[in-house]
């Protein structure tokens, strides 16, 4: 089954809002086994909207629109809609007193304008908005279905979860008896470049039957490998390919999961009772805001000193002026006093830290822009490496981040435990 998502609205088109609804639609709707073949974004403009639905119901099972069904005057598809399906705007008594339930302790917003609200095309079928005012419709044509959802990024997602997938799920039961499935395993590996990767698995990628695919997605050092199953691939078959997979790649690989590195080492260090701290220069906080970004970090992550002025080096993590002065910030010597000092001061198992020159100034011939030394401090010594990673200051930033957590990652693969 094929599904199609159409977000509509200028602001897309213009940059001024970043469309993350699409990417969280597709996940969601692989997870249901749900092929998701095109998105497409529209301008607020009749003839746009009606040619990108006419596209859609000739390529898809399943349409999906976002985006303008507000009560303002450049929200227009609810009125498109009613074009398209030659039919016309009734007043709905549900969706009215949902509205009016919704702002009753907000009377400016109970205006002539959101009235327009409760006002949805005659043939739709609707499903509850729970959390905001516009309904969600849902139009059939032939055995083919149209559901529209506002842009709100959390009204969307709620209305995916409680609403729209439930009920095509059951369409899907209904018309077929039984639903089709996506069989998904992911590993990541590291070390090693993309084609070289692709030819070292070459015979394995070849061997594969022709309902089973395998992609390849690299980012800032680390590649997931996507073994994906359809239609007749089963859950047994799809555990012997990984199987198989993973002893291809056994050298590189880091995960056997789709995980997040930072997650990765959480999980790890939780395991192991373990707690971690940093000393960040070049990447400004980004390693901290990696390792506390997901639920239950304070189980292991304690802190950080961002000391991107030579003068917070020295004077809060002790790094001699002369040091600096001879060797540069950007130095075996420099990245190892950090960690050890950050370990030491936060009284923490473990300590990374980096220091280097993001760009896009500042480089040297001997010191080129991207240039990073990273140290990892334990309790069975402190180690530091440099990296090259580029030229952008985002990316040698965002890779920096990750040959830290990826480096972490292996000495506590090799730590059964903690030496105090």
């Amino acid at each position: 089954m094929r599904a199609e998502i159409i977000t509509i609205g200028d602001e897309l088109l213009i940059g001024q809002v970043v469309d993350t609804n699409s990417a969280w639609m597709a996940e969601r709707l692989n997870e249901q086994g749900i092929e998701l073949y095109q998105i497409t974004s529209v301008h607020d403009e009749r003839a746009h909207i009606i040619t990108a639905l006419d596209e859609a119901f000739g390529r898809a099972d399943i349409i999906l629109t976002t985006g303008g069904l507000g009560p303002t005057k450049d929200d227009i598809t609810k009125q498109v809609l009613c074009d398209y399906f030659d039919t016309y705007l009734i007043e709905d008594p549900h969706v009215r007193a949902h509205i009016l339930e919704l702002y009753k302790d907000r009377p400016d917003v109970l205006n002539r304008l959101t009235a327009t609200q409760w006002m949805v095309p005659q043939c739709a079928e609707i499903l509850e908005n729970r959390v905001g005012s516009a309904p969600l419709m849902v139009f059939h044509r032939s055995e083919k279905l149209l559901v529209t959802m506002p842009g709100v990024p959390y009204e969307m997602k709620i209305a995916m979860e409680e609403q729209v997938l439930p009920y095509i799920n059951e369409q899907r039961t209904k018309d077929n008896g039984q639903r089709t499935s996506i069989i998904h395993r992911t590993l990541q590996v590291t070390g090693i470049a993309e084609s070289a990767l692709a030819i070292e698995i070459e015979d394995f990628e070849k061997s594969l039957p022709s309902y089973v695919h395998l992609a390849y997605l690299p980012k800032d050092g680390i590649i997931r490998l996507r073994l994906s199953g359809y239609g007749e691939a089963s859950a047994e078959e799809m555990d012997r390919l990984f199987g198989h997979l993973k002893d291809c790649v056994a050298p590189h690989l880091i995960a056997d999961t789709d995980d997040p590195i930072e997650v990765l080492v959480g999980n790890r260090l939780k395991q192991m009772g373990a707690t971690i701290a940093t000393a960040e220069s070049c990447t400004g906080g980004k390693l901290a805001s990696l390792l506390n970004r997901h639920a239950g970090s304070s189980a292991f992550y304690w802190g950080s000193i961002i000391s991107y002025d030579n003068s917070v080096k020295e004077q809060l993590l002790g790094v001699p002026a002369e040091m600096i002065k001879s060797h540069g910030v950007v130095s075996e010597g420099v990245v190892c006093r950090m960690a050890n000092a950050v370990r030491r001061q936060i009284h923490t198992d473990y300590a990374i830290a980096t220091s280097g020159i993001a760009g896009p100034t500042g480089g040297s011939k001997e010191k080129p822009v991207g240039t990073v030394w990273i140290a990892w401090a334990t309790p069975q010594g402190t180690t530091a490496e440099c990296f090259h990673l580029g030229k952008l200051r985002e990316q040698v930033t965002d890779r920096a981040c990750t040959k830290a957590l990826v480096g972490l990652l292996k000495i506590l693969n090799n730590h059964s435990s903690i030496c105090k």
